[in-house]
């Protein structure tokens, strides 16, 4: 809320507001890839309400920071008085009835505290909330303002602002369903002025259970507890908008000159919602920023901890985006899986689905121990665990018993082309990656039947099947052949330049009402995988345009409040539920960080690190 000469306005999020207190009326809402943008009349006045969440790939202190900003500013104020009101409650625990709040104020900078009593250390709700930690909200004031603090019902601490334009002081009481606030006195403002909060959730040192190792948030070696790291959070503001700003311009720049507005429209809206999901960790006992392990979350799906596998359900999408941001990050995100699959604790000659069942406990799945051990020469030291697994593929990635591939939903069957492709790119890239000619002579030799001599094309060669042979299609079947991807990405040659120009050319097809789905079985797409299909082999853009305006489409026509969904409904059918699907509604799927894989058409127009910090 704001008061502008004793007039109280709701700004954002009251939905029941104390009498006497008018709307302010919304001008214009933006968002960028960190930054979103409200801005409001309220009176005569002018308000700019400015949610930041930094990104910041080379400054992992910046980027482990479980915090954002809210900064409101105000201008045409023409003289007038103006106060600025927030608050949060306990719905920022994930719980309810057993909260306790703490504050506490140091010079210039007030900060609360809520967490809950009792709570068990690596839980989430149904909503994959945190369920331990502290919830944490600050302000801090300055030469032209000052802040006043209050907990209590919510009834009486905004009414007592919405009255006064003050609070009382005093947060020596909290129960349930109360809220803790933080007021700002700006003055007499003559032509604008502003002040800043911060919000996050800081789990410190118990933010992932790594086979039973406690890992903490990187800024954890430098600020020990949430009090110094929101203090040095609102320090850190200016050089924080600085360096967002060019991180902003960056992406929208290459992401247009890459393939127009719409995709930059669908990439800025994916960046914090990739980033958001993961956890830049070190070990909680020795804090040794030596030994840095990224961690993913595979949000409303199941939870699973860094997927990668013959799935790869998240960390296969997701990897475009890290690799324009920082290609560093993909050995981070490697590192925990690797380190337990090199354990001997995973049994099987394949590589393992996830490292944990529910996040954050990547635990493996046996109850051995695994070793740390780090290496200069990251891919040198690992040979020989991938190396296993391409022996593995030199019989089952191409007589592939029936089993899932990484979109589970769509049911499991034997010898999808999609797989038998992935591991054909796969034996190029360990050929390429150790110098070993026999095993790219294996990729292209799994190429050369599967395209060359039409095992897995339909007898016109004018797509690749659902499965192969043909005889096992029931009817005529389509895949989106989003593992050919990696092969035009890392220029490894293993199929020829005419398969992927007879794929992009079928795509179009197949297009069903609001896109093209998944493959021939389904009535749901996935913008990830599109996105990857639509990276041109040749200058022929139609295909990718006619993709990204499908997805862009998904994003604007107002029939979705969810976060960012990476499966949507592209023709009629039937929901799990058994309801009849809404073509153009998201399904299931809601912020999950496999929307990092939107980036894979400017990957491959602008290169490897060519965009962050």
């Amino acid at each position: 809320m704001a008061r502008v000469s004793d007039q109280t306005f709701s700004l954002l999020g009251v939905a029941s507001p104390p009498d006497g207190v008018r709307p302010a009326t919304v001008i214009s809402a933006e968002y960028t890839s960190t930054h979103t943008v409200f801005t409001l009349s309220a009176g005569n006045s002018t308000f700019r309400l400015d949610f930041l969440s930094p990104v910041s790939p080379s400054n992992y202190v910046r980027q482990s920071l479980p915090f954002s900003y809210l900064t409101v500013s105000v201008s045409n104020a023409a003289g007038a008085a103006v106060q600025v009101y927030a608050d949060i409650d306990e719905s920022w625990t994930g719980q309810s009835g057993s909260t306790a709040a703490n504050s506490s104020t140091s010079g210039q900078t007030s900060v609360f505290r809520l967490s809950v009593d009792g709570a068990a250390t690596y839980t989430q709700n149904a909503m994959d909330q945190a369920l331990w930690g502290e919830a944490v909200f600050a302000s801090r004031s300055s030469n032209s303002s000052k802040f006043a603090i209050q907990s209590g019902p919510i009834d009486s601490v905004r009414g007592l602002f919405a009255r006064n334009g003050t609070l009382s002081g005093s947060a020596s009481t909290y129960a349930a369903k109360d809220v803790v606030a933080i007021a700002q006195d700006l003055g007499s403002v003559s032509s604008s002025a502003l002040v800043t909060y911060a919000i996050g959730y800081t789990r410190d040192a118990a933010a992932v259970n790594y086979l039973g190792n406690a890992r903490a948030l990187y800024y954890s070696a430098t600020y020990k507890d949430p009090i110094s790291a929101v203090s040095h959070f609102l320090d850190d503001y200016p050089d924080a908008v600085s360096e967002a700003s060019a991180l902003d311009a960056n992406i929208d720049s290459k992401a247009t000159s890459a393939a127009g507005t719409n995709y930059s429209d669908i990439v800025t809206l994916s960046v914090r919602q990739a980033s958001g999901g993961s956890d830049l960790t070190i070990p909680a006992g020795t804090l040794n920023t030596n030994d840095v392990m990224l961690f993913l979350k595979e949000i409303s799906s199941n939870g699973n901890i860094n997927t990668a596998s013959r799935e790869v359900d998240v960390i296969y999408p997701t990897f475009s985006i890290f690799y324009v941001m920082d290609p560093e990050y993909i050995r981070l995100i490697l590192e925990p899986v690797v380190q337990y699959l090199e354990s001997g604790r995973w049994p099987q000659p394949w590589t393992i689905h996830d490292i944990g069942a529910s996040y954050p406990n990547p635990t493996g799945h046996d109850n051995g121990q695994a070793e740390q051990q780090p290496s200069p020469t990251w891919a040198a030291f690992h040979r020989s665990l991938f190396q296993g697994y391409a022996d593995y593929l030199v019989t089952d990635g191409f007589n592939i018993a029936s089993q899932l591939s990484t979109d589970d939903g769509a049911g499991p069957l034997a010898n999808q082309t999609n797989l038998a492709i992935k591991a054909a790119v796969g034996f190029t890239a360990f050929g390429a990656l150790y110098n070993l000619q026999n095993y790219t002579d294996i990729g292209k030799s799994y190429a050369n039947e599967l395209y060359n001599n039409s095992l897995a094309t339909d007898e016109g060669k004018t797509h690749f099947l659902l499965q192969y042979p043909e005889s096992l299609n029931n009817g005529p079947t389509y895949s989106t052949v989003f593992n050919l991807y990696p092969d035009l990405l890392l220029g490894l040659n293993t199929f020829p330049q005419e398969a992927f120009e007879m794929q992009t050319s079928f795509y179009p097809t197949v297009r069903a009402e609001a896109g093209v789905p998944l493959d021939s079985r389904v009535h749901w797409s996935k913008t990830d995988w599109q996105l990857f299909a639509a990276s041109p082999p040749t200058n022929t853009t139609s295909t990718r345009d006619l993709l990204i305006n499908d997805i862009h489409a998904f994003i604007s026509n107002g029939l979705n409040t969810a976060p960012f969904s990476d499966r949507y409904f592209v023709r009629p059918g039937k929901m799990d539920t058994g309801e009849a699907a809404v073509v153009g509604a998201y399904d299931v799927y809601r912020a999950r960080p496999a929307v990092g894989g939107h980036f894979a058409v400017l990957a491959k127009a602008a290169g490897a690190g060519s965009i962050g910090g």
